[in-house]
């Protein structure tokens, strides 16, 4: 039986998030598919769409 509005996140807890976050914000590099598939997207449309 669940709490509501009550969770748990083990990598929350472990400093897993805030690792990832800090890694991301200095290599200017998504860690998540989506932003990876983003950022990835954004290059190749600049590169040929560039004049």
């Amino acid at each position: 039986m669940k709490i509501p509005g009550l969770s748990f996140s083990l990598k929350r807890a472990l400093g897993i998030s805030e690792a990832k976050r800090k890694i991301s914000k200095k290599t200017g590099i998504p860690l998540t598919k989506s932003g990876l598939e983003r950022k990835i997207g954004a290059a190749i449309i600049k590169a040929i769409f560039k004049k």
